[in-house]
């Protein structure tokens, strides 16, 4: 009987896992793999020039981290983009989500038209921003007509950073209003009964109803929004044409790693660089889930 029995439970597991390995064998060879090739680039002096070689250095590439100062440039430029970017877009996201969630007129035109942002190409988006800050550009055609001193906006190192941050929140932000649309009209409406008879307010119902059930969702969307903003690259390198200028304001991780990779053909470094980043979103993933104890709606 227990022969029977273990030979039925071995046939349902291969069974499973029968159904399950296309699954596994896409995984494996476009995550698992290249992962594992990263680590092994990130222990390797990697010659590309001729015959493809590869040295073992060990911990080398890592030791190199700390006395390379573009690295310390563009994790301060990243960690600031961070700070400033997820906050603002997920405070404007909640903010539009909640305006729209009201019985307003024309609703649905302006949930579509305040959308409109997600589904344009970053490309073309970074294009539109640049001939906004260039120097014959809207922004300082508006500042001209109005009497104010024109800029260069996108020469200034103090401001060439700022100018990306606010493309990005303006694109993003319409894509986690979506999330939080659906997560707002999924809150149970005896909730809100139950607050009006006891008196509650707008905010006191927004404050004790509304962004405790939004607890879940606000954790993806920072952790999301983390992810997205420590792996700017498009916006900064068609900014800078790949530099990360001016005077590397706009240089940030994926960037330098681009430049280590493909610009000094340096694939053990830029490999190195990429697995600490990796780790560094992985680490403040680990802290926002501490932080959000719960992730789940009751």
């Amino acid at each position: 009987m227990a022969k029977s029995y273990s030979k039925a439970k071995i046939r349902d597991a291969l069974s499973g896992y029968s159904f399950m390995s296309p699954v596994i064998v896409i995984l494996g060879c476009f995550l698992m793999l290249p992962i594992a090739y990263a680590i092994f680039l990130s222990l390797h002096k990697v010659n590309l020039l001729g015959a493809v070689s590869y040295k073992f250095v060990g911990s080398a590439n890592f030791e190199r981290m700390i006395d390379d100062p573009r690295l310390w440039i563009a994790l301060r430029n990243t960690a600031k983009y961070a700070l400033i970017v997820v906050p603002s877009q997920t405070v404007l996201a909640l903010a539009l989500a909640s305006i729209l969630n009201m019985q307003l007129r024309y609703r649905n035109f302006f949930r579509i038209a305040f959308y409109l942002p997600t589904v344009t190409s970053s490309a073309v988006l970074v294009l539109i921003f640049m001939w906004i800050y260039n120097s014959n550009g809207l922004l300082n055609y508006l500042l001209e007509r109005v009497g104010l001193p024109t800029y260069n906006w996108l020469g200034d190192p103090s401001v060439a950073l700022l100018g990306i941050m606010i493309m990005n929140v303006w694109s993003t932000a319409p894509l986690f209003m979506v999330i939080y649309l659906a997560a707002l009209q999924d809150i149970p409406r005896n909730l809100y009964e139950a607050a009006d008879i006891d008196g509650a307010n707008a905010w006191q119902k927004f404050r004790r109803i509304t962004l405790p059930q939004l607890k879940p969702v606000t954790f993806y969307v920072i952790v999301m929004g983390i992810i997205g903003t420590f792996q700017l690259f498009d916006q900064s390198y068609i900014f800078s044409a790949g530099s990360g200028g001016p005077n590397n304001a706009t240089l940030t991780m994926v960037l330098l790693i681009y430049q280590y990779a493909f610009k000094n053909l340096d694939m053990g470094y830029a490999s190195a660089l990429a697995f600490l980043l990796a780790v560094v979103i992985m680490l403040i993933t680990l802290v926002q889930r501490l932080f959000f104890k719960e992730e789940k709606l009751n």
